[in-house]
């Protein structure tokens, strides 16, 4: 995949991204709404076996200095159904790094792989929830109380989708 922006390129994976990709899945405050920092190993295996192997996510790179700043998550969930989801470098937080780079790719999904619907989920109520009705998807439902955050209390998940339409 290849896909490119005004200020991005957004493509598959490659082994050379593991230090960009740990810049963001090794700092505790961006990975407050997902899981726990990876540590280094974790970051590499993760890249090796989930992002290069299995293509389950892509890359969002700055055009004008080739830094990845931002992981994707993009892979099948059913027959044309997709799952959206983004973690950035906290460097560029607030700069529409996000939306570029996902609405590009939600884009070329509906227009090129023929997707019908994408969906995306969070227990990020302020910033991710946000992005979603950005993107101009709408909510689908909240699973109340439904998982435990990073610091063990109970968060809802909200579910987000959008359907291709011509």
């Amino acid at each position: 995949m290849l896909i490119e922006t005004e200020r991005m390129i957004v493509r598959d994976f490659r082994n050379d991204d593991v230090y960009d990709l740990h810049e963001i899945l090794g700092d505790a405050e961006t990975m407050k709404n997902c899981e726990p920092e990876y540590h280094f190993e974790k970051t590499q295996k993760f890249l090796e076996e989930f992002c290069i192997e299995k293509r389950g996510a892509v890359a969002a790179i700055l055009k004008d200095s080739n830094k990845m700043i931002g992981y994707i998550l993009f892979k099948s969930w059913e027959e044309n159904v997709y799952e959206i989801g983004w973690i950035f470098n906290k460097k560029y937080w607030r700069q529409g790094y996000a939306y570029e780079a996902c609405s590009e790719l939600m884009a070329y999904g509906f227009r090129e792989m023929n997707i019908h619907k994408i969906v995306a989920e969070t227990i990020d109520v302020q910033k991710s929830v946000r992005l979603m009705k950005k993107l101009g998807m709408k909510c689908e439902g909240i699973q109340r109380s439904h998982t435990k955050d990073n610091f063990g209390n109970w968060a809802d998940i909200y579910l987000y989708g959008e359907i291709y339409t011509d």
